[in-house]
């Protein structure tokens, strides 16, 4: 038996919930269709982070601009209601002649400049939909992580990052510049980006990595290694998880795609991260994608485009909250518990290690988040839930849950409660949840209509 204690009176501040969203796109050009615009809607996002990828062309040629393929694809992100972190990996042609990753300087800075300042220009300005620009993607693996830089010299990247964020903010002065977007935090260049910021004065308003390991504790550790970093840098940046989830099987089956550890092990992370103080993370991604070959030819390598092929349509991941085809995954449900959480976050505490929980209050209810994932264990459990503070009356107590039984309304995406009753309260109150191996709760205690 797991015994978890909510004390409702004790507040620890604002939930914030909304810091942990979802990334999306650099595997094609195609604007989300309607019916994952409207389900990302509903999880009410204020931040979604993207890559602006060469394949839109935006800048096919000197002193030419086609937004054609980009502008359908920003509309319907902002349709979603959120705003965008954009990750700046365009490599035009004109500037770029030569497909190979590590030629990051382009043949003329002042050209370059230009084409991101009209970038900026146009889904900042003309089109408020971009607030935060990100300078780069894994440039510690370039084609190896779907961009086509790859910058390892901690020189070469501040310099490719200060001419980058130059133009970003004059073209917006308002813009969040920041990066470098890791593959691997630990290693350059981003040790030399923040030590170039702090003697240069450069901007750099948030500090950027990516992870996909299913160890939750890791999520956190990261955390807790990028702020002594920027610490001993003398830097203050938001920390920013731009790209990650879990390390699911290399061998991804279909079945797979809808495995309760999904869910649990992206619940656990996030809670995780947040213990640890990040400010924003983006589950990566949102919708399930296929890769054609001829939109990466004209700037990868065959080695590069193969292996966008492969992990794409061949051996497809399967992370995205709605499948290639709409269809919504267990892990969209686990960002729609933590829109319902509430508005202030209240203590919670659980005695079993592999339980975690998360509470919060809004207009008069409490809930609960518990999750149950281990590495190792597995082990089904029944938790006692003790609510302490409460102002005694009728309330309505609901349990949803994710699992393996998908219990939820495939069109019009809600969760079935596994519980909902009536039940009077006093100053305290305790009620009992089952909570099998690899399972995502969330325990509600509302206001009674009428």
């Amino acid at each position: 038996m797991v015994g978890i204690t909510i004390e409702t009176q004790s507040e620890l501040g604002p939930l914030a919930l909304w810091r942990h969203s979802v990334g999306h796109g650099g595997i094609n050009p195609l604007p989300l269709p309607e019916r994952v615009v409207q389900g990302t809607a509903a999880l009410r996002p204020r931040l979604i982070r993207i890559f602006i990828q060469e394949f839109f062309r935006v800048y096919p040629d000197h002193d030419r601009f086609d937004w054609s393929r980009l502008d359908p694809y920003m509309d319907a992100l902002a349709r979603t209601g959120a705003n965008v972190i954009a990750a700046i990996t365009i490599k035009p042609p004109p500037l770029y002649p030569a497909i190979d990753h590590a030629v990051w300087r382009p043949t003329d800075v002042g050209e370059w400049q230009a084409v991101v300042r009209a970038l900026v220009h146009r889904y900042s300005v003309e089109r408020p939909i971009v607030t935060h620009w990100e300078i780069g993607n894994e440039p510690d693996l370039g084609e190896g992580g779907g961009s086509p830089y790859r910058i390892l010299d901690p020189a070469d990247y501040a310099a490719y990052y200060e001419m980058t964020a130059r133009a970003v903010l004059e073209a917006f002065p308002q813009a969040k510049v920041g990066g470098p977007a890791m593959a691997e935090m630990h290693r350059e260049p981003l040790p030399g980006l923040l030590k170039h910021c702090a003697r240069t004065g450069t901007p750099l308003d948030f500090l950027s990595w990516h992870l996909y390991h299913s160890d939750p504790g890791r999520h956190g550790y990261l955390v807790r290694i990028a702020r002594l970093l920027a610490q001993e840098a003398g830097l203050a940046p938001e920390l920013m998880v731009t790209e990650w989830s879990c390390d699911f099987p290399p061998v991804s089956v279909e079945d797979g795609a809808f495995d309760p550890r999904r869910a649990a092990s992206v619940a656990a992370a996030i809670l995780e991260m947040r213990s640890a103080g990040l400010d924003a993370s983006f589950y990566y991604h949102l919708w399930d994608q296929v890769c054609d070959p001829e939109d990466f030819a004209p700037f990868f390598t065959r080695g590069g485009v193969a292996n966008m092929v492969r992990h794409w349509n061949e051996v497809p991941h399967r992370f995205g909250l709605f499948g290639v085809g709409g269809e919504v995954r267990s892990q969209y449900f686990v960002f729609q518990m933590l829109a319902q959480l509430g508005e202030t976050q209240v203590a919670a505490r659980s005695d079993h290690r592999d339980v975690r929980v998360l509470a919060g209050t809004s207009a008069g209810a409490v809930a609960v988040l518990a999750v149950n994932h281990s590495l190792d264990t597995q082990a089904n459990q029944v938790a006692t839930l003790r609510f302490e503070g409460l102002a005694p009356g009728p309330r309505l107590l609901t349990v949803a849950r994710i699992d393996g039984a998908r219990r939820w309304d495939a069109e019009t995406l809600a969760l079935q409660p596994v519980e909902r009753r009536r039940v009077v309260v006093l100053r305290e109150f305790a009620c009992q949840v089952a909570l099998p191996a690899n399972s995502v709760a969330l325990v509600t205690l509302g206001e009674v209509a009428g």
